[in-house]
């Protein structure tokens, strides 16, 4: 198992993470306005699903990659670094986008949703970068095995990806209308969100070499 300090960074990471507008986000909103609260579960179902796609690969990968190729982490450290201070950085810059900004989406079938949600998180860049450039970061392969350390810091950004989606989806068309009539309150999510995200990159960046 990871090392407790490592498990809550990446927790803090993963929050972070889910909390900054992306496809994930903007679809699953989008989805419980124009559509309802379980179209929305539908389609966070197919999300999870991506999750899993995503997590078991990583896992596989980041083993062979750590015992093959020598400064693998720190390749992987710069790159994850540089990913979130561009998040950080759309977060802050003038006229940045809010996720409860809707998109109108036509009606779909229960089957159509759950691939809609599932191609929607495959096709997702934070979600590819999350597993493969930053959850190598937390890994110590001094602690245990790396797949076994994968897996468990992976299901927890699962678990902390669905509650909050779920949680987000179910108050979308609530927390959109506060947003519309408040807009300082918006602006203020994207500064404390843009702030989180830059401290976690400055930590990678300067973290020292494994």
């Amino acid at each position: 198992m990871p090392s407790l300090l490592n498990m809550i960074a990446f927790s803090l990471v993963a929050l972070g993470m889910v909390l900054t507008p992306g496809p994930n986000m903007i679809y699953l909103v989008s989805r419980s306005i124009t559509q309802g609260r379980v179209a929305a579960l539908i389609s966070l179902a197919g999300v999870f699903v991506g999750f899993i796609f995503y997590l078991f690969c990583a896992a596989m990968g980041i083993t062979a990659l750590v015992m093959a190729v020598p400064y693998a982490y720190d390749a992987l450290r710069i790159a994850g670094a540089c990913y979130l201070a561009w998040l950080a950085w759309n977060a802050l810059k003038p006229g940045g986008r809010s996720a409860f900004e809707v998109i109108d989406l036509p009606k779909d079938s229960p089957r159509k949703l759950f691939l809609m949600g599932l191609f929607t998180n495959l096709l997702n860049p934070k979600a590819a970068v999350l597993y493969l450039s930053l959850l190598p970061q937390f890994i110590d392969p001094k602690v245990g095995p790396v797949f076994t350390q994968a897996l468990a810091l992976g299901m927890m950004q699962i678990t902390i990806s669905m509650i909050m989606n779920g949680l987000i989806a179910m108050a979308a068309g609530t927390i959109a209308l506060f947003l519309r009539t408040r807009p300082g309150f918006a602006k203020a999510q994207r500064y404390l969100m843009g702030a989180v995200l830059s401290g976690l990159a400055l930590r990678m960046a300067v973290e020292s070499q494994r």
